[in-house]
Order: C-alpha cells, then sequence, then structure tokens
C-alpha cells in the first residue's frame, strides 16, 4: 500500500496537508494511522505531527492532538469531533525541528460517524483499543475463519456468524492467581455522557471477575460495572451509565483465578448520548460554580451568623488603589472593609453545593493590602455535607503586595461538597484588606487541563510571544518580563495572567520622547462576520504616552485605527474590547509611544481573538487626557 510522508529537503518548514471541506451535523471520529522515525537516541527539539480543526467563521485553526514519540511501527491516535453545524477542513502539520534523521509519515486517515469508544472489532486497527501486554493473559482478537484462529466461540455478535470478530480472554495460560487482562479504550477528548453498552459472554468453572473501570489522565480508577456470578452461555447485554467530562479511558478488567477458570468474550460496544436509566438527571455545570461579582454574588452566599465579612465593592479608576481583576473597572469582593470595634472579625464565603465523586480544578484571585504577616489571611475549605468537619485544603502563605495573584487547586471528594473561602484576623493589629475575584471551576485536575491543548486566538506571553512578532528590534521594542518594571512609579507590578507570569512592555528609559514600538501579529485569516478582540492594557506613570491598536489589510498600506488610550489611566489592568471585521486576511498592531518622561512603561497582556460580535461594549474607544474623576476613590 501507500502513504504519505513529509519532504525534509525544506528546511525549518512545515508540512502542511488539508482535507476537503468537511461537514457532519453527527458526532463523529477520526482515525490516523502514522508514524515519526528517528535514528538519533534522543533529540532536544523532536520533529512533531500536528492535527488542528479549521471551523469556517475563525481566524484561528484549533489544535486538536500533537506527537512527538517516535516509534518503529505504525501507531493510530482517536480523536472525537463534537456535532457542529459549521463546516471544516483538517489540517495535518509535520514539524521537522532540528532533528535531520526524522520521518513523519501518514498511512490512513478516517472520519466516521460515531464516538470513538465504539467498536465492533471488525477492522484490523481494532479501533484503537490495545491490550496491556501480560507474560500470560491476554486479550486476543476470536472469530474470523475458525480454521486459522484460536477462536472459542462458534459466531461473534456483530454479524451473527463465524467470519465475525470478538476480543476475548482464555484462563488456558493462567500462571499465577489473580492474573489480570485489560483491553483499553483510546482515550476520550471532548467531554461526553450517556450511556456505554456492550455484549458479553462468560463461561466459568471458577470464579472470574470481570469489571470496567475508566481511568483518568492522572491514573485514577473508578469501577463502573462489574459481572454478577449468574452465567452466560448466549450474549449478553450490559448496560452503565458514563461520564467522561474530561479525557478518559474506558478499561475492560478480566481477573482469573485458576487456569480452569473459563473465558470471557466481548463484542459491540457502543455509546448513546442519552443516559440508560431513563434518569434525566441534569448534568452539573461549573459555570454554575463559578462568579466575577460584576452583577451579584451568584451562587455564593453568606453565613449571617458570621456578621457580613465579605462586600462587594468598586473602585473607581486611579493610581493609588488597584481595581478588580475581571476588567479594572468592576466589582469584587473585600473582607473587613467597615472596621468593626471588635479586635477580630472572621468572613466566611460559601459555594454552591458540587457532586461527589468528579475531579475538580478550583481557580480564583486574591490580593492582600496592609497586612503585617500575610500567612492564613486567606484560607480555602471543603465542607462536606455529610461531615461537620471542615478540610482545610488551602491557604495563602506569602504573596507580593496589592497584586493579583492566582491560586488553583485541585480536588476530588466522595460526597458533595462546597468550597468555602474563610478570611479572618485575630486582633485588630494583623487586619489588613483581603480581596477575591474571579473564582472558577472546572472539571479534572488543574494539571490536566495544563496538558491540553491551548485556546486558539489566546495568547498570555506565558511561554513565548505566540502569533506576535516586533516590526523592528531595537531600542524602540516591546521586551516579554515578569514582575514589577525596573522604574518606580510606573509599570505593572505583575502580570494579568496570573500574577506571578509574564507580560510585554515597553521600557522608557531606553527610548526617547515620541519614539514607537510596534507588536505585530502573523497574518490572520479573513473571514465574514465581526470579529471580537479583548486585551488587557496598563498605563500607570505620570509621564505615560499613547497605546493604539490597528488593523491592517492584506494587500492595503494603510493602517486602520481601532483603539486609542492616551495618559496615564490607573494603575491596574485595565480590560480592552474592539469589534472589527476583514474579509481578506489582516494583521492587528499594537503601537506604543513613550510619553514625555521615563515614567511611562506601558504594558500589554492576556489577548484573545474570538469569532462573532463582542458581549459587552467598551464605553469609549478613543480617549485623550485624564478621566475627570481619576483619583477620586470611592468604594
Amino acid at each position: 500500500g501507500h502513504y504519505i510522508s513529509v519532504d525534509t529537503s525544506y528546511e525549518g518548514e512545515k508540512a502542511v496537508l488539508s482535507s476537503p471541506e468537511l461537514y457532519s451535523e453527527e458526532w463523529s471520529c477520526v482515525r490516523l494511522i502514522y508514524q515519526i522515525a528517528t535514528t538519533s537516541e534522543t533529540s532536544p527539539d523532536p520533529a512533531r505531527l500536528n492535527l488542528y480543526l479549521r471551523q469556517e467563521g475563525e481566524s484561528f485553526d484549533r489544535l486538536l492532538w500533537s506527537a512527538k514519540e517516535p516509534s518503529d511501527s505504525w501507531l493510530i491516535a482517536s480523536l472525537d469531533l463534537t456535532n457542529s453545524t459549521k463546516k471544516y477542513k483538517i489540517i495535518l502539520e509535520g514539524e521537522m525541528r532540528q532533528d535531520k534523521s526524522a520521518s513523519i509519515a501518514i498511512f490512513e486517515i478516517k472520519i466516521t460517524p460515531g464516538y470513538c469508544i465504539e467498536c465492533d472489532f471488525e477492522e484490523n486497527h481494532l479501533c484503537g483499543f490495545v491490550n496491556r501486554w501480560n507474560p500470560n493473559v491476554n486479550w486476543f482478537v476470536g472469530g474470523g475463519n475458525i480454521r486459522n484462529s484460536q477462536s472459542i466461540l462458534p459466531k461473534d455478535h456483530t454479524l451473527n456468524s463465524e467470519l465475525g470478530h470478538y476480543m476475548y480472554v482464555d484462563s488456558v495460560y493462567v500462571k499465577h492467581f489473580q492474573e489480570v487482562a485489560q483491553l483499553i479504550s483510546p482515550k476520550t477528548t471532548a467531554p461526553m455522557s450517556g450511556c456505554l453498552s456492550f455484549y458479553y459472554q462468560l463461561k466459568q468453572e471458577s470464579s472470574i471477575v470481570f469489571t470496567v473501570y475508566l481511568r483518568d489522565t492522572s491514573g485514577f480508577y473508578e469501577e463502573i460495572w462489574k459481572t454478577d456470578s449468574a452465567l452466560s452461555a448466549d450474549w449478553a447485554l450490559a448496560e452503565v451509565d458514563f461520564n467522561a467530562p474530561y479525557p478518559m479511558e474506558v478499561i475492560f478488567e478480566v481477573a482469573f483465578n485458576s487456569a480452569k477458570g473459563g473465558y470471557v468474550a466481548l463484542d459491540d460496544i457502543s455509546f448513546s448520548p442519552v443516559y440508560c436509566s431513563n434518569q434525566t438527571g441534569i448534568p452539573f455545570n461549573p459555570a454554575d460554580a463559578g462568579c466575577n461579582f460584576e452583577e451579584d454574588l451568584c451562587n455564593f452566599y453568606q453565613d449571617h451568623k458570621d456578621g457580613p465579612g465579605w462586600s462587594r465593592v468598586k473602585v473607581k479608576r486611579n493610581v493609588y488603589r488597584a481595581g478588580d481583576h475581571t476588567t479594572g473597572f468592576g466589582y469584587y469582593l473585600l473582607a473587613n472593609t467597615k472596621f468593626t470595634s471588635q479586635p477580630g472579625y472572621i468572613g466566611r464565603l460559601y459555594g454552591p453545593t458540587l457532586p461527589g465523586n468528579l475531579q475538580f480544578c478550583l481557580r480564583f484571585y486574591y490580593a492582600l493590602y496592609g497586612f503585617f504577616k500575610m500567612s492564613g489571611t486567606l484560607a480555602v475549605y471543603i465542607f462536606e455535607e455529610n461531615h461537620v468537619v471542615q478540610e482545610k485544603i488551602w491557604s495563602v502563605l506569602d504573596s507580593p503586595k496589592g497584586v493579583w495573584t492566582q491560586a488553583e487547586i485541585s480536588f476530588k471528594k466522595p460526597m458533595p461538597c462546597k468550597v468555602v473561602f474563610v478570611s479572618w484576623c485575630k486582633s485588630f493589629w494583623d487586619c489588613g484588606l483581603v480581596a477575591l475575584d474571579d473564582v472558577s471551576l472546572s472539571l479534572g485536575s488543574c494539571q490536566a487541563a495544563d496538558l491540553l491543548p491551548p485556546n486558539p486566538g489566546e495568547c498570555t506571553f506565558e511561554k513565548d510571544e505566540c502569533v506576535f512578532t516586533q516590526k523592528k528590534r531595537g531600542r524602540g521594542s516591546w521586551h516579554r518580563r515578569r514582575g514589577p518594571t525596573p522604574t518606580s512609579y510606573t509599570g505593572p507590578k505583575g502580570d494579568h495572567t496570573t500574577g506571578v507570569g509574564y507580560y510585554m512592555y515597553i521600557e522608557a528609559s531606553n527610548m526617547v520622547y515620541g519614539q514607537r514600538a510596534y507588536l505585530v501579529s502573523r497574518s490572520l485569516r479573513g473571514t465574514s462576520g465581526k470579529q471580537c478582540l479583548t486585551f488587557f492594557y496598563h498605563m500607570y506613570g505620570a509621564g505615560t504616552g499613547l497605546l493604539s491598536v490597528y488593523l491592517k489589510k492584506e494587500g492595503d498600506d494603510e493602517e486602520i485605527p481601532l483603539w486609542r488610550r492616551t495618559g496615564e489611566q490607573s494603575i491596574s489592568w485595565l480590560r480592552g474590547l474592539i469589534e472589527y471585521e476583514s474579509d481578506r486576511n489582516y494583521q492587528i498592531i499594537f503601537e506604543a509611544i513613550r510619553g514625555v518622561s521615563i515614567r511611562s512603561d506601558t504594558a500589554i497582556d492576556d489577548i484573545l481573538f474570538q469569532a462573532g460580535p463582542c458581549l459587552e461594549v467598551e464605553e469609549i474607544q478613543f480617549s485623550s487626557g485624564y478621566p475627570d474623576s481619576l483619583n477620586e476613590i470611592e468604594y
């Protein structure tokens, strides 16, 4: 047969293979049979194969999958494509990087309707299911032509004939007590929940344990089904409710007690997005457990026994006190705003009830002001509903003063529970201010979330400059930095993404008055319809100059001004929103102009491109000078 491979004669370029325009209203599964081969032992910069989804109306491709592990045989990757009304293309990209001896090849790519965890075992790739090799007991393919196979059953379930195939485990080779054979499904790549069903046969002379588990990326097993002891001489149907909000594998495990154990056969694994037991259980939506406090407390509440520990406040833009994290002009929560006469206080903020037995990742931003000692001023507890005990899962140790810092915590509890934010101080002299904002909850551990492909069109500058490059390097250039800028009374104290990460800024001390620095995106795909660009900017310092954003369409010389700010704006990171459209390929340009003094370090961070109109509107696109109310502090 034939395969297609990357031509290595072009150094440093990417090889791109694009599918025709595809359309599938049904859920479908992409199966890719590929190989990355190399002769070098370990390469610092190995060759990579990436698979992207290019959706109609989007300026950015979404990375679905990427591989760089070399192998000496063909491997299979299975990727779920959720049903969508948009047309799309699949883009395969081969990157040779520094490895001269590598080769990347693709033997087959198939898009079939249905879910990747479904299988009838009739094709030789077994839908990407793999047997975890064991010296004695393993899953084998049975059926097909009887004469040359070890098959133990006269007929499979799919075709109900001797030509069909199924998977089986036989106890003939068992040497030790309790040997285990595992058949592992491909990992789910999109959130799914519903009914998993399969057919099995079981013949036993002594006890066999046949179990189905879910295993998540951190290696936790959860049993979802087990055989009862009844024999089944014919194919029996098993159905089990299946919930995979984050990537999981399904594992079919058989354990024997002796060599006379008998056998287990398995066929026709299928999935339906409706739960088996007509329970209409409303799936848990993690967005309900988050809040940015712009409108109200969302689903959070306080216990009035404690007194009003947390208040929702808003600070007008000023150069003394930082505003909220969400936009810089919005609301956040502050503990201990009203100084009480009693020596200490405690403020508890309760979150909504979370279902048990799910892995969660909790992220939030906090800022501390005016504490003599930081540690213990803010803590997070898990309150399990059937216990009175609260378990402490996080507390602040030390953090830069007055900087919005991100915290992330992974947890999983067997029973339903609540998250509780507690701020307290023992005596009046210990009491400072604790601020809290942008609480979010996602399914899966925080580490697993970091392994997921990055959001297309998002740039936080944590690793690199993403799609942006400098127009000319030199004195007037943007720098990537973490922590405060070198000049006092100007520039941010920390970045907007986490408080301890990276941002881009201009260093005014290396520039002269009126000098410009350009940060230019690569060419982005034009689309019909509106696009929304969100970013955060920091303009603090008495001598601050200008920050402008331009749109440059391919083939045009002129740059269309979209947004501009002049002069000192705030000590906080402020959010900028721009709605624009371009049906031709285009570039976005951030231009900063140095102001009258060295106190004009202008910074940007957290740029996000989204298809569709902006959901909120920014009051002013072009502002010059200072807002009238600058430096009035009001809660």
